[in-house]
């Protein structure tokens, strides 16, 4: 089937999108989810609460409570199998703020290509090209893991975490599950915390941003998601993270790294023992051949400095006269801490995908 607007995301396991930025409500529509399920909005509301805006003060200080209420799809604490809607009311919208730039194109966003392509935008927020809209994503995905978590029992687990903000590394020696959710950074190294929080405060008193790195694991995946060839694990993976705002590259495994490696290094070695395989390595992130291996699925993802900043730039306005920009209002100076949340959860809406599609074909 061809869907010409595209703002559905999955084959077997799937989800649709609806709102803008600083639209009354946003929400989504998941499909595909099978019955039985229990499932509560404390489920979906804990996720929310991971990547809601105004936490701390290096994101956003927009106070939204995303509070999500279920509609649908749900029936005594289980799911139906039928259409679970979602929705998440906005509520402190400034749209005054984005009154003086509403004629001009923000540097970096989506504003220019938005207006050549629909012939009209809304310049409250970006509308629907903003972050805003990830609210939703979480949602789905915090179904989606919870039908995995389920599924595949409490050795499933989706973990991400901040390795990289601006050119400011992690020791990826030094990672460490518990420490994610005690900083707001979502970094697995505490060592580097206090480095990132320096940093940030540098660039938001500039009026400047920065970009970051996420790194996402899911462990407990069974062997044999994915197919070969037009539907590899590995490249909807790398389509569904690519598809989160700002977002610019993604890794598997060794990623980039891999061009650098010879085939001794990148290879990953396989022993047997017992009735188990085991690799030496995991160069290749638990994907081979497009299809999971069983080990630990390794990605990560580039996302790129926050665009609104406060220093003036040039740019034009909407009859093409050269101008100068200055974005005011309340701006993440890095959008890659609050993006840990959304990577995590459309990996699991794309391995829960993958998991019934493998159902399917293979019973087994």
């Amino acid at each position: 089937i061809l869907r010409m607007s595209f703002n559905t995301f999955g084959k077997f396991f799937r989800f649709t999108t609806w709102g803008e930025s600083h639209g009354p409500a946003l929400g989504c529509v998941v499909d595909g989810c099978p019955p039985n399920i229990p499932l509560k909005e404390r489920d979906i509301q804990i996720e929310l609460n991971r990547r809601k805006p105004g936490q701390s003060k290096f994101v956003t200080q927009r106070k939204e409570s995303d509070t999500v209420h279920i509609l649908s799809g749900v029936f005594e604490g289980k799911t139906t199998g039928t259409p679970i809607s979602l929705i998440i009311y906005n509520e402190d919208q400034k749209s005054k703020d984005y009154n003086d730039i509403k004629n001009k194109f923000r540097p970096g966003h989506a504003d220019f290509t938005y207006f050549k392509k629909y012939g009209i935008r809304d310049y409250r927020g970006g509308g629907r090209s903003s972050a805003r809209e990830t609210a939703a994503r979480v949602a789905a995905g915090a179904i989606a893991r919870k039908v995995l978590q389920v599924k595949l029992g409490k050795k499933f687990n989706i973990v991400g975490a901040v390795t990289q903000v601006g050119p400011i590394f992690s020791n990826p020696n030094n990672w460490d599950d518990k420490q994610i959710n005690r900083n707001s950074f979502f970094a697995a190294d505490k060592e580097v915390v206090s480095i990132y929080e320096h940093f940030l405060m540098d660039i938001r008193k500039s009026g400047s941003s920065c970009g970051a790195m996420i790194e996402l694991r899911a462990r407990g995946v069974p062997v044999g998601l994915g197919a070969p060839i037009y539907s590899k694990l590995d490249a909807d993976i790398a389509a569904g993270l690519m598809s989160i705002n700002a977002v610019k590259a993604v890794n598997i495994g060794a990623g980039m790294e891999a061009a650098t490696l010879t085939g001794e290094t990148n290879s990953d070695e396989m022993i047997s023992s017992g009735k188990q395989v085991k690799f030496k390595t995991n160069k290749a992130g638990g994907i081979l051949g497009g299809i999971s291996s069983g080990q630990e699925i390794i990605c990560s993802f580039a996302v790129k400095p926050t665009s609104s900043i406060l220093n003036t730039r040039q740019t034009i306005n909407k009859k093409g006269a050269n101008t100068k920009i200055s974005v005011k209002g309340r701006h993440d100076p890095c959008v890659g801490i609050r993006a840990v949340p959304i990577g995590e959860a459309m990996l699991a809406c794309i391995l829960l995908d993958h998991y019934l599609m493998n159902k399917g074909q293979c019973s087994n």
